[in-house]
Protein backbone atom coordinates (compact mmCIF):
# COMPACT_ATOMS: atom_id res chain seq x y z
CA UNK A 1 0.00 0.00 0.00
CA UNK A 2 1.53 3.28 -1.08
CA UNK A 3 -0.53 5.25 1.42
CA UNK A 4 0.83 3.43 4.48
CA UNK A 5 4.24 2.70 5.88
CA UNK A 6 5.77 -0.52 7.07
CA UNK A 7 4.62 -2.12 10.35
CA UNK A 8 6.23 -0.53 13.37
CA UNK A 9 7.56 2.47 11.42
CA UNK A 10 7.10 5.89 12.94
CA UNK A 11 6.85 8.45 10.19
CA UNK A 12 3.13 9.17 10.60
CA UNK A 13 1.83 12.68 11.29
CA UNK A 14 1.54 11.98 15.04
CA UNK A 15 5.06 10.65 15.47
CA UNK A 16 6.48 11.82 18.80
CA UNK A 17 3.10 11.86 20.57
CA UNK A 18 2.73 9.53 23.57
CA UNK A 19 -0.77 8.45 24.58
CA UNK A 20 -1.74 6.40 27.62
CA UNK A 21 -4.90 4.36 27.07
CA UNK A 22 -6.65 2.59 29.93
CA UNK A 23 -8.07 -0.62 28.51
CA UNK A 24 -11.80 -0.60 27.90
CA UNK A 25 -14.32 -1.38 25.19
CA UNK A 26 -15.89 0.47 22.28
CA UNK A 27 -14.87 4.01 21.38
CA UNK A 28 -11.78 4.28 23.63
CA UNK A 29 -9.85 1.43 21.97
CA UNK A 30 -10.95 2.62 18.53
CA UNK A 31 -9.68 6.14 19.24
CA UNK A 32 -6.39 4.70 20.48
CA UNK A 33 -6.10 2.60 17.33
CA UNK A 34 -6.54 5.63 15.09
CA UNK A 35 -3.88 7.54 16.99
CA UNK A 36 -1.52 4.56 16.72
CA UNK A 37 -2.28 4.24 13.00
CA UNK A 38 -1.09 7.81 12.57
CA UNK A 39 2.23 7.21 14.29
CA UNK A 40 1.51 8.04 17.94
CA UNK A 41 3.02 5.81 20.61
CA UNK A 42 -0.06 4.40 22.32
CA UNK A 43 0.62 2.56 25.57
CA UNK A 44 -2.27 0.39 26.65
CA UNK A 45 -2.52 -0.16 30.41
CA UNK A 46 -4.29 -3.49 30.95
CA UNK A 47 -5.13 -5.43 34.09
CA UNK A 48 -2.41 -7.78 35.23
CA UNK A 49 -5.13 -10.19 36.38
CA UNK A 50 -5.91 -10.84 32.70
CA UNK A 51 -2.31 -11.82 31.98
CA UNK A 52 -2.89 -15.41 33.13
CA UNK A 53 -5.17 -15.96 30.14
CA UNK A 54 -3.07 -13.81 27.80
CA UNK A 55 -2.13 -16.80 25.64
CA UNK A 56 -5.80 -17.35 24.90
CA UNK A 57 -6.68 -13.67 24.67
CA UNK A 58 -7.42 -12.55 21.12
CA UNK A 59 -5.14 -10.06 19.43
CA UNK A 60 -7.81 -7.39 19.10
CA UNK A 61 -7.73 -5.47 15.82
CA UNK A 62 -8.27 -2.24 17.72
CA UNK A 63 -4.99 -2.84 19.57
CA UNK A 64 -2.92 -2.80 16.41
CA UNK A 65 0.14 -0.58 16.64
CA UNK A 66 -0.15 -0.23 20.43
CA UNK A 67 2.11 -1.37 23.28
CA UNK A 68 0.57 -3.31 26.17
CA UNK A 69 1.57 -3.03 29.84
CA UNK A 70 -0.09 -5.27 32.40
CA UNK A 71 -0.38 -3.48 35.76
CA UNK A 72 -2.23 -4.09 39.01
CA UNK A 73 -3.51 -0.61 39.86
CA UNK A 74 -4.71 -1.83 43.27
CA UNK A 75 -1.12 -2.09 44.43
CA UNK A 76 1.03 0.85 45.47
CA UNK A 77 3.82 -0.18 43.12
CA UNK A 78 1.37 -0.63 40.22
CA UNK A 79 -0.01 2.84 40.86
CA UNK A 80 3.51 4.28 40.95
CA UNK A 81 4.27 2.70 37.57
CA UNK A 82 1.05 4.10 36.12
CA UNK A 83 1.98 7.56 37.36
CA UNK A 84 5.39 7.37 35.71
CA UNK A 85 3.72 6.52 32.42
CA UNK A 86 1.12 9.28 32.78
CA UNK A 87 3.79 11.85 33.61
CA UNK A 88 5.67 10.86 30.45
CA UNK A 89 2.65 11.25 28.17
CA UNK A 90 0.96 13.99 26.17
CA UNK A 91 -2.58 12.68 26.55
CA UNK A 92 -4.63 9.99 28.29
CA UNK A 93 -7.71 8.08 27.16
CA UNK A 94 -10.24 6.41 29.46
CA UNK A 95 -13.75 5.17 28.84
CA UNK A 96 -15.02 4.20 32.29
CA UNK A 97 -18.20 5.40 33.96
CA UNK A 98 -17.86 8.75 35.75
CA UNK A 99 -15.97 8.40 39.02
CA UNK A 100 -13.98 5.24 38.27
CA UNK A 101 -10.69 7.00 37.58
CA UNK A 102 -11.21 9.17 40.65
CA UNK A 103 -11.67 6.07 42.81
CA UNK A 104 -8.44 4.70 41.41
CA UNK A 105 -6.71 7.90 42.49
CA UNK A 106 -6.03 8.79 38.85
CA UNK A 107 -8.73 11.39 38.26
CA UNK A 108 -8.24 14.67 36.37
CA UNK A 109 -7.58 16.79 39.46
CA UNK A 110 -4.76 14.54 40.65
CA UNK A 111 -3.34 14.24 37.15
CA UNK A 112 -3.36 18.02 36.71
CA UNK A 113 -1.18 18.38 39.81
CA UNK A 114 1.46 15.94 38.59
CA UNK A 115 1.18 16.32 34.81
CA UNK A 116 -0.21 19.82 34.17
CA UNK A 117 0.30 19.70 30.39
CA UNK A 118 -1.47 16.37 29.91
CA UNK A 119 -4.77 16.26 28.01
CA UNK A 120 -7.23 14.01 29.86
CA UNK A 121 -9.59 12.40 27.32
CA UNK A 122 -12.77 10.87 28.70
CA UNK A 123 -15.38 9.14 26.57
CA UNK A 124 -18.74 7.98 27.96
CA UNK A 125 -22.23 7.44 26.65
CA UNK A 126 -24.11 10.10 28.60
CA UNK A 127 -21.26 12.42 29.59
CA UNK A 128 -19.63 13.29 32.90
CA UNK A 129 -22.70 15.19 34.13
CA UNK A 130 -26.48 15.08 33.80
CA UNK A 131 -29.26 12.87 35.21
CA UNK A 132 -28.17 9.86 33.12
CA UNK A 133 -24.40 10.24 33.66
CA UNK A 134 -24.10 7.14 35.86
CA UNK A 135 -26.63 4.98 34.02
CA UNK A 136 -25.63 2.09 31.78
CA UNK A 137 -26.27 2.46 28.08
CA UNK A 138 -25.22 1.45 24.59
CA UNK A 139 -25.00 2.89 21.10
CA UNK A 140 -28.68 2.26 20.38
CA UNK A 141 -29.73 4.32 23.42
CA UNK A 142 -27.56 7.36 22.72
CA UNK A 143 -28.70 7.56 19.11
CA UNK A 144 -32.34 7.22 20.17
CA UNK A 145 -32.29 10.01 22.75
CA UNK A 146 -30.83 12.57 20.33
CA UNK A 147 -33.67 12.15 17.87
CA UNK A 148 -31.26 10.86 15.26
CA UNK A 149 -32.65 7.31 15.28
CA UNK A 150 -36.00 8.67 14.14
CA UNK A 151 -34.31 9.81 10.92
CA UNK A 152 -34.01 6.14 9.95
CA UNK A 153 -37.70 5.38 10.40
CA UNK A 154 -39.62 4.02 7.44
CA UNK A 155 -43.39 4.55 7.42
CA UNK A 156 -45.02 2.04 9.73
CA UNK A 157 -41.72 0.41 10.70
CA UNK A 158 -39.27 0.68 13.59
CA UNK A 159 -36.06 2.60 12.86
CA UNK A 160 -32.92 0.58 12.21
CA UNK A 161 -29.27 1.65 12.36
CA UNK A 162 -25.97 -0.24 11.91
CA UNK A 163 -24.71 -1.36 15.34
CA UNK A 164 -21.96 0.58 17.20
CA UNK A 165 -21.08 2.88 14.31
CA UNK A 166 -23.20 6.02 14.79
CA UNK A 167 -23.04 6.32 18.58
CA UNK A 168 -19.89 4.52 19.71
CA UNK A 169 -17.47 5.22 16.89
CA UNK A 170 -18.75 8.40 15.23
CA UNK A 171 -20.35 10.19 18.17
CA UNK A 172 -17.87 8.86 20.73
CA UNK A 173 -14.44 8.00 19.33
CA UNK A 174 -14.32 10.62 16.60
CA UNK A 175 -15.33 13.45 18.90
CA UNK A 176 -12.89 12.20 21.53
CA UNK A 177 -10.11 12.33 18.93
CA UNK A 178 -11.16 15.78 17.76
CA UNK A 179 -11.26 17.01 21.35
CA UNK A 180 -7.85 15.57 22.18
CA UNK A 181 -6.23 17.15 19.14
CA UNK A 182 -7.88 20.51 19.89
CA UNK A 183 -6.67 20.39 23.49
CA UNK A 184 -3.15 19.35 22.47
CA UNK A 185 -2.99 22.29 20.06
CA UNK A 186 -4.13 24.68 22.78
CA UNK A 187 -1.67 23.21 25.28
CA UNK A 188 1.19 24.14 22.95
CA UNK A 189 0.28 27.79 23.55
CA UNK A 190 -0.89 27.76 27.17
CA UNK A 191 1.31 25.03 28.61
CA UNK A 192 -1.76 23.57 30.31
CA UNK A 193 -3.72 20.43 29.67
CA UNK A 194 -7.45 20.07 30.23
CA UNK A 195 -10.23 17.52 30.41
CA UNK A 196 -12.01 16.45 27.22
CA UNK A 197 -15.54 15.27 28.07
CA UNK A 198 -16.53 13.34 24.93
CA UNK A 199 -20.07 12.03 25.37
CA UNK A 200 -21.51 9.86 22.64
CA UNK A 201 -24.87 11.58 23.01
CA UNK A 202 -23.18 14.98 22.48
CA UNK A 203 -21.37 13.80 19.37
CA UNK A 204 -24.45 12.22 17.80
CA UNK A 205 -26.44 15.39 18.43
CA UNK A 206 -23.67 17.52 16.90
CA UNK A 207 -23.62 15.38 13.77
CA UNK A 208 -27.33 16.02 13.24
CA UNK A 209 -26.69 19.73 12.69
CA UNK A 210 -27.42 19.63 8.96
CA UNK A 211 -30.71 17.83 9.55
CA UNK A 212 -31.77 20.44 12.12
CA UNK A 213 -30.85 23.13 9.62
CA UNK A 214 -32.90 21.47 6.89
CA UNK A 215 -35.79 21.00 9.30
CA UNK A 216 -35.76 24.58 10.56
CA UNK A 217 -34.41 27.41 8.46
CA UNK A 218 -34.62 25.60 5.11
CA UNK A 219 -37.89 23.75 5.70
CA UNK A 220 -36.38 20.90 3.68
CA UNK A 221 -36.75 18.14 6.25
CA UNK A 222 -40.22 16.71 6.86
CA UNK A 223 -40.90 14.83 10.09
CA UNK A 224 -43.70 12.92 8.36
CA UNK A 225 -41.95 9.91 6.76
CA UNK A 226 -44.33 9.79 3.83
CA UNK A 227 -43.22 13.27 2.74
CA UNK A 228 -39.50 12.89 3.44
CA UNK A 229 -37.36 11.50 0.65
CA UNK A 230 -34.53 10.68 3.06
CA UNK A 231 -36.76 8.23 4.93
CA UNK A 232 -36.91 5.69 2.12
CA UNK A 233 -40.34 6.70 0.89
CA UNK A 234 -39.35 8.27 -2.44
CA UNK A 235 -38.58 6.47 -5.72
CA UNK A 236 -35.16 8.15 -6.02
CA UNK A 237 -33.58 7.70 -2.53
CA UNK A 238 -34.11 4.09 -1.57
CA UNK A 239 -32.81 0.53 -1.39
CA UNK A 240 -34.28 -1.75 -4.07
CA UNK A 241 -34.21 -5.53 -4.46
CA UNK A 242 -32.80 -7.06 -7.64
CA UNK A 243 -33.75 -10.21 -9.53
CA UNK A 244 -31.18 -12.27 -7.63
CA UNK A 245 -32.38 -11.15 -4.18
CA UNK A 246 -29.46 -8.75 -3.76
CA UNK A 247 -29.96 -5.01 -3.41
CA UNK A 248 -28.85 -1.71 -4.88
CA UNK A 249 -29.11 1.86 -3.61
CA UNK A 250 -30.24 4.95 -5.51
CA UNK A 251 -29.72 8.48 -4.17
CA UNK A 252 -30.56 10.88 -7.01
CA UNK A 253 -31.59 13.86 -4.87
CA UNK A 254 -30.51 16.67 -7.22
CA UNK A 255 -32.70 17.44 -10.26
CA UNK A 256 -30.01 16.71 -12.86
CA UNK A 257 -29.22 13.35 -11.25
CA UNK A 258 -32.91 12.49 -11.01
CA UNK A 259 -33.45 13.29 -14.69
CA UNK A 260 -30.55 11.01 -15.61
CA UNK A 261 -31.97 8.23 -13.40
CA UNK A 262 -35.33 8.40 -15.16
CA UNK A 263 -33.51 8.17 -18.48
CA UNK A 264 -31.42 5.18 -17.39
CA UNK A 265 -34.52 3.37 -16.11
CA UNK A 266 -36.46 4.06 -19.29
CA UNK A 267 -39.10 6.17 -17.49
CA UNK A 268 -39.42 8.67 -20.32
CA UNK A 269 -43.06 9.46 -19.51
CA UNK A 270 -42.24 10.75 -16.00
CA UNK A 271 -41.90 14.51 -15.61
CA UNK A 272 -38.60 15.18 -13.77
CA UNK A 273 -39.93 18.55 -12.60
CA UNK A 274 -42.42 16.73 -10.33
CA UNK A 275 -39.60 15.04 -8.39
CA UNK A 276 -40.69 16.37 -5.02
CA UNK A 277 -44.42 15.89 -5.43
CA UNK A 278 -44.76 13.29 -2.69
CA UNK A 279 -48.24 12.32 -3.88
CA UNK A 280 -46.58 10.79 -6.95
CA UNK A 281 -44.10 8.74 -4.98
CA UNK A 282 -46.00 5.52 -4.08
CA UNK A 283 -46.98 4.67 -7.65
CA UNK A 284 -43.64 5.72 -9.14
CA UNK A 285 -41.70 3.86 -6.49
CA UNK A 286 -43.61 0.67 -7.37
CA UNK A 287 -42.62 1.15 -11.02
CA UNK A 288 -38.96 1.68 -10.13
CA UNK A 289 -39.02 -1.39 -7.87
CA UNK A 290 -40.40 -3.53 -10.68
CA UNK A 291 -37.76 -2.27 -13.11
CA UNK A 292 -34.93 -2.94 -10.66
CA UNK A 293 -36.25 -6.45 -10.01
CA UNK A 294 -35.99 -7.24 -13.71
CA UNK A 295 -32.18 -7.46 -13.54
CA UNK A 296 -29.54 -8.83 -11.22
CA UNK A 297 -27.31 -6.70 -9.02
CA UNK A 298 -24.35 -7.41 -11.33
CA UNK A 299 -26.32 -6.25 -14.34
CA UNK A 300 -27.26 -2.98 -12.61
CA UNK A 301 -23.63 -2.48 -11.62
CA UNK A 302 -22.63 -2.88 -15.25
CA UNK A 303 -25.20 -0.27 -16.29
CA UNK A 304 -25.02 2.28 -13.46
CA UNK A 305 -21.60 2.04 -11.78
CA UNK A 306 -19.74 5.33 -12.11
CA UNK A 307 -22.72 7.25 -13.47
CA UNK A 308 -24.25 10.35 -11.89
CA UNK A 309 -27.47 8.61 -10.84
CA UNK A 310 -25.84 8.23 -7.38
CA UNK A 311 -25.70 4.45 -7.37
CA UNK A 312 -24.01 1.74 -5.31
CA UNK A 313 -24.71 -1.95 -4.75
CA UNK A 314 -25.38 -3.16 -1.21
CA UNK A 315 -22.38 -5.37 -0.50
CA UNK A 316 -21.74 -7.77 2.34
CA UNK A 317 -18.73 -7.28 4.62
CA UNK A 318 -17.16 -10.24 2.82
CA UNK A 319 -17.75 -8.82 -0.66
CA UNK A 320 -16.97 -5.14 -0.05
CA UNK A 321 -13.15 -5.49 -0.28
CA UNK A 322 -13.46 -7.01 -3.76
CA UNK A 323 -15.30 -4.10 -5.35
CA UNK A 324 -12.95 -2.47 -7.91
CA UNK A 325 -13.10 0.95 -6.23
CA UNK A 326 -12.42 -0.42 -2.76
CA UNK A 327 -9.69 -2.70 -4.05
CA UNK A 328 -7.92 0.10 -5.95
CA UNK A 329 -7.95 2.29 -2.83
CA UNK A 330 -6.76 -0.59 -0.62
CA UNK A 331 -9.74 0.02 1.68
CA UNK A 332 -9.05 -3.23 3.54
CA UNK A 333 -5.93 -5.18 4.40
CA UNK A 334 -5.46 -8.90 5.01
CA UNK A 335 -3.30 -9.97 7.95
CA UNK A 336 -2.22 -13.17 9.58
CA UNK A 337 -3.03 -13.14 13.30
CA UNK A 338 -1.58 -16.06 15.23
CA UNK A 339 -1.63 -18.14 12.08
CA UNK A 340 -5.18 -17.25 11.10
CA UNK A 341 -6.26 -14.85 8.34
CA UNK A 342 -7.95 -11.66 9.47
CA UNK A 343 -9.26 -8.75 7.44
CA UNK A 344 -9.15 -5.20 8.79
CA UNK A 345 -10.05 -1.76 7.44
CA UNK A 346 -7.04 0.30 6.39
CA UNK A 347 -6.10 3.46 8.30
CA UNK A 348 -7.89 6.67 7.35
CA UNK A 349 -7.54 9.45 6.36
CA UNK A 350 -4.59 9.45 3.99
CA UNK A 351 -1.66 11.82 3.84
CA UNK A 352 0.53 12.85 0.92
CA UNK A 353 3.76 12.94 2.93
CA UNK A 354 3.48 11.46 6.43
CA UNK A 355 1.87 8.10 5.78
CA UNK A 356 0.03 6.00 8.34
CA UNK A 357 1.33 2.72 9.71
CA UNK A 358 0.50 -0.45 7.87
CA UNK A 359 -1.93 -2.43 10.09
CA UNK A 360 -0.48 -5.35 11.96
CA UNK A 361 -1.81 -7.84 14.50
CA UNK A 362 -2.75 -6.37 17.86
CA UNK A 363 -0.51 -6.63 20.88
CA UNK A 364 -1.18 -9.22 23.58
CA UNK A 365 -1.71 -8.34 27.23
CA UNK A 366 1.57 -7.45 28.87
CA UNK A 367 3.60 -8.11 25.73
CA UNK A 368 5.50 -4.82 26.09
CA UNK A 369 5.57 -4.44 29.89
CA UNK A 370 9.36 -4.64 30.25
CA UNK A 371 10.18 -2.34 27.34
CA UNK A 372 7.64 0.32 28.29
CA UNK A 373 8.62 0.36 31.97
CA UNK A 374 12.27 0.60 30.93
CA UNK A 375 11.37 3.70 28.89
CA UNK A 376 10.34 5.52 32.09
CA UNK A 377 13.39 4.54 34.11
CA UNK A 378 12.76 1.04 35.49
CA UNK A 379 15.72 -1.30 35.40
CA UNK A 380 15.55 -5.08 35.06
CA UNK A 381 15.86 -5.51 38.83
CA UNK A 382 13.07 -2.98 39.44
CA UNK A 383 10.75 -4.76 37.01
CA UNK A 384 11.48 -8.10 38.62
CA UNK A 385 10.59 -6.58 42.01
CA UNK A 386 7.31 -5.27 40.57
CA UNK A 387 6.43 -8.75 39.39
CA UNK A 388 7.37 -10.24 42.73
CA UNK A 389 5.05 -7.75 44.46
CA UNK A 390 2.18 -8.58 42.05
CA UNK A 391 2.23 -5.05 40.64
CA UNK A 392 2.75 -6.08 37.01
CA UNK A 393 2.78 -9.15 34.81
Amino acid sequence: MSETSAPGSSNGPLTGLRIIEFAGIGPGPFAGMMLADMGAEVILIERSTDFATASHYPRMAQNRGKKSVALNLKTEAGQAAAWKLIESADALIEGFRPGVMERLGLGPEEVAKRAPRLVFGRVTGWGQSGPLAHAAGHDINYVALTGVMATAMRPGQAPLLPPTIVGDMAGGAMFLLFGIMCALFEAQKSGQGQVVDAAMIDGVAAMSGLIHQMRGAMGYWKDEPGQNHFLNTSPFYEVFECADGKHITLGAIEPQFYALLLQKLGLHDVDPKRQYQSADWPALKARVAAIVQSKTQAQWCAELDGSDVCFAPVLSLADAPNHPHNAQRHLFVDLEVDGRPQRQPAPAPRFSRTSARTPEQGTKIGQDTDAVLASVGYGATDIAALREAGACA
